[in-house]
């Protein structure tokens, strides 16, 4: 599905000025940095970009098109020259008090998106004032407000906006850390990793809906991979070729090196996550327990055992190794438990267990950007 960024005019691509209208060529000015960081954010992230736009009276006297359209055409040409296009320019321009359900924050002209093509959940609105992020919150998606950063010290403002929190991703004044903040959004990664012995191919998407296609040869293993993302929220695919004629060690080995890898890439500096998750979880005659911490240092303690040799094709010594060199790689401290009598429901709760667990972890806290450690990184 496609994402979107919803971009407002005024105060967010141009400065407003006082009367409210950009409406001749003087006195369009641009804010800093829109430039460099939008046009970063079309040729490295994968969104689409819409401009929503409140144009008061547009078409009448108070707002003549032929002062408006120059000005805006400007605009436009400006941001195409930097790579910058629109793929929709929606212009409301009924005026506040007529309250029509197509001004701001509604979506009466907005309404195709929700025809289920659209990731709205991971779409963002971009604006400068709180109508944007009620946008945002009516589309379903996150609000990013371009506002300075003394907000956090005006208890009467963040009052206002109380309700608004949930769906408000980020304040900031700079397109700079819009930037930063949409690339650590983009939280997928793509692993091939091939050696003499495997060919392992993996995407990964952190926010995704828990849907998987995986295919290493060794069914049992495909259908815990199956869990890992049912249960952890995350898109997964796995496909490898490895010399199962030998046997299932190299296959095995190499998926939770690459997996690993690519939770790794997904999560790049960890802004605004929680970091630590944990998940007790019950099978039938079976419990485990699950704990993570992506710290950025590799460690697992293990206590789980298994009176058979296979389950379902798959040697049970091979889950120690699967997981620690999952660790390893992701760099978390990883605390597995397992107890119970069924093997096939005491491996299959260890992998729904850590799935809770990294969904808590990878979690990300509506409006922080911050790195999640006293150190300053992870």
């Amino acid at each position: 599905m496609k994402k979107v960024l919803f971009l407002d005019r005024d105060g967010t691509l141009v400065r407003e000025p006082e009367d409210f209208q950009v409406d001749a060529l003087e006195k369009i000015e641009y804010l800093p940095g829109v430039f460099r960081y939008l046009s970063s954010i079309v040729a490295e992230l994968d969104y689409e970009l819409v401009m929503v736009t409140n144009q008061d009276g547009l078409g009448t006297p108070s707002l003549p098109e032929e002062n408006f359209w120059p000005a805006h055409n400007a605009i436009l040409k400006a941001l195409e020259n930097e790579g910058v296009t629109f793929k929709e320019i929606i212009i409301d321009r009924t005026f506040d008090h007529e309250n029509a359900p197509t001004r701001k924050p509604g979506t009466a002209l907005l309404t195709h998106f929700f025809d289920g093509s659209y990731d709205l959940s991971n779409s963002f609105v971009i604006g400068d004032r709180l109508t944007d992020i009620e946008l945002a919150k009516n589309l379903g998606a996150k609000g990013i407000w371009i506002h300075s950063s003394e907000v956090y010290g005006n208890p009467d403002l963040l009052k206002s906006a109380e309700y608004l929190l949930p769906s408000l991703a980020l304040i900031t004044p700079e397109w700079s850390e819009i930037y930063q903040f949409l690339r650590n959004s983009s939280r997928t990664a793509t692993v091939h990793r091939i050696t003499r012995e495997t060919e392992v191919r993996i995407r990964l998407d952190l926010d995704g809906q828990g849907r998987s296609q995986n295919n290493t040869g060794i069914g049992f293993f495909d259908h815990m991979l199956d869990q890992l993302a049912k249960h952890s929220g995350c898109n997964l695919e796995v496909h490898v070729n490895g010399d199962l004629h030998i046997d299932e060690h190299h296959t095995i080995e190499d998926t939770a090196l690459a997996l690993g890898e690519a939770f790794r890439i997904a999560l790049s500096d960890k802004r605004g996550i929680e970091r630590y998750g944990f998940a007790i979880l019950p099978m039938d005659d079976c419990l485990a327990q699950a704990a993570i911490d992506f710290s950025g240092r590799p460690w697992l303690v293990w206590n789980a055992t298994f009176q058979r040799g296979k389950v379902g094709g798959m040697p049970t010594e091979m889950f120690f190794h699967f997981f620690k060199s999952f660790s390893d790689q992701a760099q978390c401290n990883l605390n597995l438990k397992a107890e119970g009598e069924n093997e096939h429901h005491k491996i299959e709760i260890l992998f729904k267990a850590l799935a809770r667990a990294i969904r808590s972890a990878v979690n990300r806290i509506p409006g922080n950007n911050e790195i999640p450690s006293t150190k300053g990184k992870l």
